[in-house]
């Protein structure tokens, strides 16, 4: 069987063991930029992370912290994500890594339009009037 590379040419198992140091290495320099200007946003959640792992509760952790860029500390939890009107249901896995929360947790939806309605158009105008 042939293992997937997950992220940055890794394995899962790889990805998992990796330290703050090293993973701080190989992400982006906007991502690093925002964990060091965001940093009290990060230690907040982090410990709210640390405080559900030792409960080992399998509630999701609920945030708003959208920007949040994911650590390999991550994989296995759950997270409701914030998208501006209701909370969204996620669960890290491995490929997440190095990506922000809010990249899987959508603020818009598909807008399906339907039938015009009255007056709506020059060619309905007759429809309305009796």
């Amino acid at each position: 069987m042939v293992e997937r590379i997950v992220f940055k040419g890794m394995t899962a198992d790889q990805v998992s063991k990796l330290t703050g140091e090293k993973f701080l290495e190989l992400i982006s320099s906007r991502a690093r930029r925002s964990i060091r200007r965001n940093f009290l946003k990060y230690r907040q959640l982090s410990a709210k992370v640390e405080r559900y792992r030792k409960a080992k509760t399998d509630k999701p952790i609920k945030t708003h912290v959208r920007e949040a860029v994911i650590p390999p500390q991550w994989i296995g939890m759950k997270f409701a994500v914030h998208n501006g009107k209701e909370f969204q249901g996620l669960t890290i896995t491995a490929n997440m890594v190095g990506c922000r929360l809010g990249d899987f947790a959508f603020t818009t939806k598909r807008v399906q339009h339907s039938a015009p309605g009255i007056r709506a158009t020059k060619g309905s105008k007759a429809l309305g009037e009796k």
